[in-house]
């Protein structure tokens, strides 16, 4: 679904357009999640190096590498999950955002 879909014939936007503003959003707060995670990921890796074996300082390297790790785990799970509902189901008009797509 693009902005050419919801535009009225003289290119004003309208109510359709609410799907394609949710979806841009969507997408870019995934965007920003997974780039958040790998910057998380670095961070911890930064820690454990420059941890010089102090167990209190590569015991919150590992905590941040496990939250990160998780939270990438978790958007890679909301694609998955979604991809086999609708599988499993047939309904793939779950996987498009939009009022008029079941």
């Amino acid at each position: 679904m693009d902005w050419k879909n919801c535009l009225s014939p003289e290119g004003v936007a309208t109510l359709n357009c609410i799907p394609v503003v949710f979806q841009n959003i969507v997408n870019w707060a995934l965007i920003f999640a997974g780039v958040a995670a790998l910057f998380f990921v670095i961070y911890a890796g930064i820690k454990y190096v420059t941890s010089g074996g102090e167990e209190e300082k590569i015991k919150s390297a590992r905590e941040t590498l496990t939250y990160a790790l998780i939270g990438l785990v978790i958007i890679i799970l909301s694609f998955a999950i979604i991809n086999i509902i609708s599988a499993i189901t047939g309904v793939t008009c779950i996987r498009q955002f939009g009022f008029g797509n079941c």
